[in-house]
């Protein structure tokens, strides 16, 4: 069933361009710089290959691990402070119930329209895994902007390179100078890309937000301004504790996409109060 979210255009894809890159940058680029036979160009063509491993593992991880639905038996605690109110505590179970799929919401939860469910810790949909980024795969979506935002550098570093060092004064230059220039588009305005989309994964980290959570935020800030109020996120716990939360206590282990042995159950979450 899983192995069902690879028939997919975009996964193709991304495939596709991943060892299109990997290709170019090994077997063209390196090479031309420093050969592939010299001990220079072996470690290079060696932690290259290492990295790019890497952004591949952790996108199988995103794609095939599920990102966090609501049980079936969850159910909101409501506090009930009198017996004689019923009717508000059955108002404010109405409230926490989602209006498309008629399933009871916990906290942070959304309902993905592309998944027809409430997925746990929604950040958003994102086409290029065929899946949600939630709470179970949100830590292997960041481990992926981040290895391959290395890997795109690192491929740019080394076409650069080339480049300037390569001798232009032959007949039949101008393919070659196209293919450089068109490869060197596309690859620092990928490094460009996810560069900006790391920057910001990594705001969100250290404040504990999602992305729609980020747009909710700014919304309950401007009415909380006209009121003269001032709005605090309310899972923002402190810079390392959010960092922990999200990408473990143990700093050896941030970067590996499956060690995720400290995420919890996705139905509840320390808040600022509680640290207050």
């Amino acid at each position: 069933m899983k192995l069902k979210k690879f028939l997919s255009i975009h996964i193709l894809c991304v495939l596709i361009f991943v060892g299109f890159l990997y290709y170019v940058t090994i077997f063209i680029f390196l090479n031309d710089l420093l050969s592939l036979q010299s001990s220079t160009g072996e470690f290079h063509s060696f932690l290259f290959t290492f990295i790019a491993s890497l952004c591949v593992f952790s996108f199988f991880v995103c794609v095939i691990k599920d990102p966090g639905g609501v049980p079936s038996s969850y159910l909101p605690d409501v506090e009930d402070h009198e017996a004689s109110d019923q009717e508000s505590k059955r108002s404010g179970l109405l409230k926490k119930k989602c209006d498309k799929c008629s399933e009871y919401k916990p906290p942070r939860a959304h309902h993905c329209r592309i998944c027809r469910r409430c997925i746990l810790r929604m950040d958003h949909h994102c086409a290029w895994i065929n899946n949600c980024v939630g709470h179970r795969n949100y830590k292997a979506f960041v481990t992926l902007i981040f290895y391959g935002t290395i890997a795109a550098i690192y491929s740019s570093v080394i076409l650069v390179s080339n480049a300037l060092h390569k001798d232009w004064n032959f007949d039949g230059v101008m393919p070659f100078k196209l293919f450089y220039i068109a490869t060197g588009v596309v690859v620092i305005g990928l490094s460009v890309t996810l560069g900006t989309l790391l920057g910001w994964h990594i705001y969100l980290i250290i404040r504990n937000m999602t992305t729609i959570e980020y747009y909710e935020g700014k919304r309950a800030a401007w009415l909380a301004s006209k009121s003269g109020l001032n709005y605090h996120h309310p899972y923002d716990v402190g810079a390392y504790k959010n960092i922990s939360l999200v990408l473990g206590p143990n700093m050896l282990k941030w970067l590996c996409p499956t060690a995720v042995s400290h995420i919890k159950d996705g139905l509840s979450f320390p808040t600022s109060r509680e640290y207050s």
